[in-house]
């Protein structure tokens, strides 16, 4: 018991960061201009959307109550967003790709918190879709350079 306690601990704090992802994608996609940036900006969200509903479920699964706020990093992640919506799309997506390091960092280092079934989640679905999302983006900040 005292594991799957510490697993729904551990993958709430993963929603958390989700949610904030998906918020902070939200704010950007409304100021970008480029129409093909803009629909590349909604697939990385629409991911985030997906690992949200994954977390939500294995929480469930666990007998925990998934989280429904984004929590602290929430209001961080809209602080940087709105700093970088002030300076223009190169730099709301530099806030983006940030945000994706911050969510990979987060998964590798919290990867050891989770037991069994829950790392296997989180090695083979979480940080390989993290991962992809993460590439995407750095593609996309590319198309500024």
């Amino acid at each position: 018991m005292a594991n799957a306690n510490s697993d729904v601990e551990t993958l709430n704090s993963f929603l958390r960061g989700e949610l904030s992802a998906v918020e902070t994608y939200r704010q950007a996609i409304g100021h970008v201009d480029n129409d093909r940036v803009r629909d590349q900006l909604q697939d990385c969200m629409q991911d985030h959307e997906h690992r949200v509903s994954s977390i939500r479920d294995r929480i469930t699964k666990l007998g925990g109550m998934p989280t429904d706020s984004s929590g602290p990093w929430g209001t961080f992640a809209k602080l940087v967003q709105a700093g970088a919506d002030a300076l223009g799309e190169k730099a709301a997506i530099q806030a983006l790709e940030q945000g994706e390091d911050h969510g990979l960092a987060d998964y590798q280092r919290d990867i050891d918190k989770t037991h069994g079934e829950a790392r296997r989640f989180v090695r083979t679905e979480l940080i390989p879709a993290q991962k992809r999302t993460h590439d995407n983006l750095s593609r996309i900040k590319k198309t500024y350079h």
